[in-house]
């Protein structure tokens, strides 16, 4: 079991000590295709160079989601779905996309555009990068692991508090939901295709989607890996699988709650409405609502 929380910091394994490994460390560098050369996560000034942690059974999660940019092969898995083979295309990243009443419904993460010989656009696609949340403290590890690389590069930090963890539901109902009711939505009323990406840890955590054939798809979710490349020592974006989904089916799957026992509920409101009356006795706990 794995007890350094971290897996890749400014691009790299946290115990890969090499000479270029450290250039990237010493000079806070991206190696992803990050709008700049810099890390840029959380702050410029200081930024949070965390690509990926360590999950159950020791998965590696993208926390990053720059980290997808890796040789662009996100773009061309997306490409691949939007357009026919031997489109022109070309990709273009964070373009605002607004509803009907001029309000922004949020930055589409990549558009993919094709085009015709003088530039005209023929068609187009929106991949959207769906990253993991972290619960606990992620910056705390990492500025200790920091401070001294080459001591720390398997540092112990199970027993700190607030390790850091992936949280699977935060990611999903506070961001890849929101994103396919809004942005989806709109590009949906369009009748233009998109793409996501994410890990296959992620993927898995979601209700089950019902598939259909690639050419009945409105979404493509392009699900990846990252598999340690043991010569290098460097964690390589693997492409997975790919999920053909329709659009309003699947957004109904993610958004809508599954009902339990609703007598646990009740339970529930009963102890507590115990408490507000101050009563000792227990009316009701058995779960059923009286008539």
């Amino acid at each position: 079991m794995t007890t350094h929380p971290l897996a890749e910091v400014f691009g790299f394994p946290t115990d890969n000590l090499t000479p270029e490994a450290e250039r990237y460390r010493n000079n806070r560098l991206c190696p992803f295709n990050n709008t700049s050369p810099n890390c840029t996560k959380s702050s410029a000034e200081n930024p949070l160079g965390v690509c990926s942690v360590f999950g159950a059974g020791d998965q590696v999660i993208v926390t990053c989601p720059v980290r997808f940019r890796e040789e662009w092969r996100i773009a061309t898995d997306a490409a691949e779905f939007f357009f026919p083979s031997g489109a022109r295309w070309t990709a273009l990243t964070e373009v605002q996309l607004s509803d009907r009443a001029g309000k922004s419904a949020g930055n589409i993460d990549v558009v993919l555009l094709s085009y015709d010989p003088i530039g005209r656009i023929l068609d187009y696609g929106a991949l959207e990068v769906q990253a993991v949340y972290i619960s606990g403290n992620v910056r705390t590890p990492f500025e200790h692991y920091m401070e001294d690389p080459a001591a720390r590069a398997n540092m112990d930090w199970r027993k700190q508090r607030n390790y850091p963890r992936p949280d699977y539901l935060s990611s999903s109902r506070k961001r890849l939901a929101p994103q396919l009711i809004y942005k989806g939505g709109i590009l949906n009323a369009w009748n233009r295709k998109m793409a996501v990406a994410l890990n296959t840890s992620f993927y898995n955590t979601l209700p089950a989607l019902e598939e259909v054939e690639r050419t009945e798809a409105d979404i493509a979710w392009l699900i990846y890996d990252l598999q340690l490349d043991t010569a290098q020592n460097r964690y390589r974006l693997t492409h997975h699988k790919t999920a053909y989904t329709r659009f309003e089916p699947a957004l109904l799957r993610i958004t809508r709650s599954e009902a339990g026992d609703e007598s646990l509920f009740v339970k529930q409101l009963q102890t507590q409405l115990n408490r507000r009356l101050g009563n000792g006795e227990a009316h009701g706990s058995n779960g059923e609502l009286r008539p």
